[in-house]
């Protein structure tokens, strides 16, 4: 196996596959970083060439897909029979293009989204999520098991991005939410370290609350209840007014301000309760 990209993702991988005892060559454009790897036994290739000669199923992870390009072109008529496992982060539709183009040039494609940082990676809640044609997964499954569960969404080429992007939603959102908390705090003069076991108990296990969310988006379009939309807009305008009122950035407190606003907005225009959801989803 290769893997082509070195980064602090690249590395981890590097490590979690060789940890499983599995043959490796690795290649980065900063070569350092490349012979940093030796001390886990990988092999350094000195071009794109050799990285993808040295294996059959090419493990890519990059800043993103136009990444991906730069490299492989060095080195395009070596790809007929490789299978490319690219484990970057782009969107669905950058990821069907790669397909097609890895594809058009003899190669077998495979698309990824890792549910792990660095640290976690290849632990027991670590997940990848795939998806690409079904016997490509299956012929390179189990030795990418090393990164994490692997989890095979489909023969759509473009769902292991739209899933980890969904995913990445949900966790990019909730951390910046958890630094205005921080943020909050710690210009209030309150100490961070007395408010932490407060913020974790208030998080909690949200399994019941997901499913709850999941439900209502399923079958009402979302919690559709006017009451609880005032409810919900005056408490985000008290955030976004005690975050101001300790010289805390409001510009996340506001934009979630602004989104119960325009669902109450809507209700009451319409005289039909229009949910959030909905107005993300595209209310019209």
């Amino acid at each position: 196996m290769t893997v082509i990209g070195l980064g602090p993702m690249g590395q981890a991988m590097v490590r979690s596959l060789r940890a499983s005892g599995l043959e490796l060559t690795v290649w980065n454009r900063s070569p350092e970083k490349a012979y940093a790897m030796k001390e886990f036994g990988a092999a350094h290739a000195e071009t794109v060439a050799q990285a993808l000669d040295a294996g059959e199923v090419i493990v890519v992870s990059l800043t993103d897909y136009a990444a991906m390009y730069d490299v492989l072109e060095q080195a395009v008529d070596h790809l007929p029979g490789k299978t490319i496992v690219n484990l970057s982060s782009d969107t669905p539709a950058e990821t069907r293009a790669a397909a097609r183009w890895v594809r058009a040039r003899g190669g077998r494609f495979l698309a990824g989204g890792v549910l792990a940082d660095g640290e976690g990676l290849g632990g027991t809640d670590s997940l990848v999520f795939y998806s690409g044609e079904r016997e490509v997964f299956d012929s390179c499954a189990e030795v990418l098991r090393p990164l994490g569960r692997p989890e095979y969404l489909g023969v759509e080429v473009g769902l292991a991005q739209l899933y980890y992007q969904a995913v990445l939603a949900i966790f990019l959102s909730g951390l910046l939410a958890f630094e205005q908390a921080l943020a909050m705090i710690d210009r209030s003069g309150e100490p961070i370290a007395r408010f932490l076991p407060y913020a974790q108990q208030s998080m909690g296990d949200v399994t019941a609350l997901y499913a709850a969310v999941a439900a209502m988006a399923t079958d009402t379009g979302g919690w559709r209840d006017i009451g609880h939309l005032r409810m919900m807009t005056a408490g985000a305008g008290h955030v976004a007014e005690t975050a101001a009122a300790v010289g805390v950035d409001t510009g996340l407190a506001r934009a979630v301000q602004n989104h119960w606003l325009r669902a109450l907005s809507e209700s009451e225009r319409t005289g039909v309760p229009v949910s959030t959801f909905q107005l993300l989803r595209g209310w019209s």
